[in-house]
């Protein structure tokens, strides 16, 4: 009989967990009635994509009020912004001698333009906040905000300090080698024996 009782009891625990899981009125349920997505323009690609730089840099943002201490007015942000630079040379502009043959057809000179920067575009996988400080009325006044203060202003800083490394680093420097390698192979295979590449500025 104890051990018949211990049954029911327990059947009667399941079916009362399982009868609230279905009936729970404060569950959560997750509708996505988003529509798909719509093609609006197809552009033909006329560009080379010769090279990706990957950066990472640390955005510290505070903001401070004059005159009242930190810990009651004021915030400290500590961002790590992680993203790539994208750099490339664009056919479009090239004009019509931009390729010289010889008469036998076995040299050919072409001229570029240096490769140009992309902007920067950030991994908000991996982007995150590493810190952050807040004063007590910062704490209050996003906790009764309707639209607490979001990450923008922490993304466009970091998209531009990015953009300034790819600036100062050898990005281009390196799209214009890999454009140069590229165009020799796929021009020699075409049976120019001689390929000579010269970007703006060049002798």
């Amino acid at each position: 009989m104890l051990a018949g009782l211990l049954f029911v009891v327990l059947l009667l625990v399941v079916g009362a967990r399982l009868t609230w899981s279905w009936l729970n009125p404060l569950g959560e349920q997750t509708i996505d009635r988003s529509g798909p997505a719509l093609l609006r323009s197809v552009q033909n690609l006329s560009r080379f994509e010769a090279a990706t730089g990957d950066f990472q840099v640390i955005v510290d943002l505070e903001k401070d009020a004059k005159f009242v201490p930190d810990a009651i007015k004021g915030s400290r942000t500590l961002f790590v912004g992680a993203g790539t630079v994208d750099a490339y040379v664009d056919f479009t502009t090239l004009p019509k001698d931009a390729f010289t043959v010889s008469p036998d057809r076995t040299r050919v000179t072409v001229r570029l333009p240096h490769a140009e920067l992309e902007k920067p575009n950030l991994d908000s996988k991996r982007s995150y906040v590493f810190a952050q400080e807040r004063g007590i009325f910062d704490r209050i006044s996003d906790f009764l905000s309707s639209s607490p203060q979001n990450q923008q202003e922490l993304y466009v800083l970091a998209e531009r300090k990015i953009a300034d490394a790819a600036t100062a680093s050898d990005l281009r420097s390196r799209a214009d080698q890999n454009t140069k390698a590229m165009l020799e192979g796929v021009l020699k295979s075409l049976g120019f024996t001689t390929v000579t590449v010269r970007y703006e500025g060049e002798p």
